[in-house]
């Protein structure tokens, strides 16, 4: 559980957060990481649906580090949120980077 925070993950979250605030990737962008520790990438797409103004967008800003807007107002059409979470499998101990898109 703690692996991200011993020697051997700190590169892969540093790889994610600048300054202690994660970092925001654009479409094309993704975290660098040195050749050596170079990992694999897994992507998911998150649909995130529900009624109007219960939350959606606010979750998926809390989610991706980024503070979320004071008031409520509509999402209009999809917004693409990219997050990235890096993580040792137990089965094989190996490590890996997450992907995760959200569309809300």
């Amino acid at each position: 559980p703690g692996w991200l925070l011993s020697p051997a993950g700190r590169p892969y979250l540093d790889s994610i957060f600048h300054k202690n605030q994660r970092r925001a990737f654009g479409l094309l962008e993704r975290p660098v990481l040195p050749p050596n520790l170079a990992v694999p990438t897994v992507t998911y797409k998150l649909f995130v649906c529900g009624k109007s103004g219960v939350g959606k967008t606010a979750l998926v800003a809390w989610l991706a580090g980024s503070p979320a807007a004071p008031g409520h107002h509509e999402t209009l059409g999809v917004e693409v949120t990219t997050v990235y979470w890096p993580a040792k499998i137990g089965a094989t101990g190996r490590p890996l980077i997450f992907q995760l898109q959200f569309w809300d």
